[in-house]
């Protein structure tokens, strides 16, 4: 897990991939929040269509690439959760911060990754690294 954690860490802006509630693929920026309790953490608000979306279709994958050309890929079932501790870690984040102001923000939405998967890969011929997580 800690491979994709600093994976996820040092390339801020990952893109989210959904199916929209029209049935058509939609992928937006998204920013990983951090770990807690061995799950990975984001954030999002409830009054946006990729809130609604998850909502309808909980399965996502995100993925982001590095300057040297190497790559994550990860997925999993995106659960909500009402998790203090996991909103104030959100909250560390200065761009959530000046979003949703505190924690306690009613729109303010976390969710882990359940079922995570990831693949770490690159253009070297070496074999992907792939985490269970």
């Amino acid at each position: 897990m800690k491979k994709v954690i600093a994976f996820l860490q040092e390339n801020p802006v990952q893109y989210l991939a959904t199916i929209g509630r029209d049935g058509k693929a939609k992928c937006r920026p998204f920013m990983f929040a951090g770990e807690l309790d061995g799950k990975l953490w984001f954030c999002t608000n409830s009054t946006k269509d990729v809130y609604k979306d998850m909502q309808e279709h909980p399965y996502v994958e995100l993925s982001v690439s590095s300057p040297s050309y190497a790559w994550i890929r990860l997925s999993g079932k995106a659960v909500f959760e009402n998790n203090m501790a996991a909103k104030e870690m959100c909250m560390a984040n200065p761009i959530v911060k000046g979003q949703y102001g505190d924690a306690s923000n009613p729109i303010f939405e976390v969710f882990y990754l359940a079922e995570a998967r990831a693949v770490i890969a690159d253009f070297s011929g070496n074999p992907p690294q792939e985490y269970s997580l």
